[in-house]
């Protein structure tokens, strides 16, 4: 980015949280307020067991969540869980892109034994990891990070291998430190890596469910199979609510943490688009 460009990246960056969101915030929860109102409404006279109406889910939602331990016993350890495996996917899978991505002989040896394994189907693993793991946490969180590590890993080597090969020359000429040359090449590729982190979450999120819907006693995937088995049928409901507002959740805060990191991106597309 050029001296000339960085003061208007930053003003813009200083003004789009006020305006922006002031526009948005109707934009993005009118769909949801007419789907919620399209719900109350056709499920108010319903008379089918397994689709009750969407008072009788939200009356007895604080009373199966927060009037009991299900929060502490069931919704965290599945987030700490959760986070502790994306958390782990996001070093490797940045990691191993990097290293791939910078090496065409590595990339070359790689190649097919990582094609193999994207192949596999995570849940696919699930048996198999609790042979060797049990069905304790260890298991839970090394199946959300196979399923996660994948776009990541992939992204990052396509953006470690789309920075510009003058660049890296330049860099290598002037001797700057491998340190500098690592800073500058994942400041290069991290639209790509963001956008595959982006790709895992959600797989995290689907992964930590079924992950604790076998042999587990505890979690919201177990939760919600237990409602479903003892034919708690508005709890097991409550209980895919709650898993939609942890989706949310996690979305809105991966994209606070994406305007941060790619405020210099950002800046550099809405210039280009001004100027076109």
């Amino acid at each position: 980015m050029s001296v000339e460009e960085r003061p208007v990246v930053e003003r813009r960056r200083r003004q789009l949280p006020a305006s922006s969101w002031l526009k948005r915030v109707p934009m993005v929860l009118g769909l949801p307020t007419v789907l919620v109102i399209l719900w109350w409404v056709t499920s108010e006279r319903a008379d089918n067991f397994y689709f009750p109406p969407l008072s009788q889910i939200l009356g007895l939602f604080g009373e199966t969540w927060f009037e009991s331990d299900r929060i502490t016993h069931d919704v965290l350890p599945s987030i700490g869980r959760l986070l502790l495996a994306y958390g782990l996917a996001l070093v490797i899978g940045i990691a191993l892109g990097v290293a791939i991505g910078l090496s065409r002989r590595l990339r070359f040896v790689t190649e097919p034994v990582l094609e193999f394994f994207r192949a596999v189907p995570p849940p696919v693993l699930i048996p198999v990891l609790m042979l060797f793991l049990g069905i304790g946490a260890p298991m839970k969180i090394w199946v959300i990070v196979f399923g996660t590590v994948w776009p990541i890993l992939l992204n990052t080597i396509e953006g470690v291998r789309a920075i510009d090969e003058v660049l890296r020359d330049t860099a290598r000429i002037y001797r700057i430190s491998p340190r500098r040359r690592l800073a500058i090449t994942l400041r290069g590729a991290s639209p790509q890596i963001v956008t595959g982190a982006r790709q895992s979450l959600a797989i995290a999120v689907i992964l930590m469910v079924l992950s604790e819907m076998f042999a587990a006693n505890e979690g919201l995937g177990y939760t919600v199979v237990f409602f479903q088995r003892s034919f708690a049928i508005p709890e097991m409901w409550s209980g895919i609510i709650v898993l939609g507002l942890l989706g949310v959740t996690l979305s809105l805060i991966f994209r606070l943490i994406e305007r941060r990191l790619l405020f210099w991106y950002l800046g550099q597309r809405q210039s280009q688009r001004g100027g076109n």
